[in-house]
């Protein structure tokens, strides 16, 4: 899974939202718990964002810059994003490794 390095190439943001206790968060949790140390540390310059509340919906949003610009001061790049709810790690993995291909 040499992608998991590659990250960087195209994403400039990974975003994860999740409810810290709800059972439809669970397997986004688990990912998070499990993945994020690995992610960080092939990855070191990507932000990679956690955001817990109570109630929120799993989700995992991607930020890409415009095609070869660089991010700059109002330029935010676009994102794309999709619910995580039922989904298993391998299945968020797949995501991840889906947006990053964009």
């Amino acid at each position: 899974m040499a992608w998991r390095g590659q990250l960087t190439k195209n994403l400039r943001e990974l975003r994860f939202l999740f409810c810290q206790s709800s059972p439809a968060s669970s397997s986004a949790r688990s990912f998070v718990e499990n993945n994020y140390k690995e992610l960080k540390t092939l990855n070191p310059k990507l932000p990679i964002l956690i955001r817990e509340c109570r109630g929120t919906e799993p989700q995992l949003w991607v930020r890409y810059a415009i095609g070869a610009q660089v991010l700059s001061k109002g330029n935010f790049g676009v994102e794309k994003g999709i619910r995580l709810e039922g989904l298993s790690e391998e299945q968020i993995f797949k995501a991840l490794k889906e947006f990053a291909k964009l």
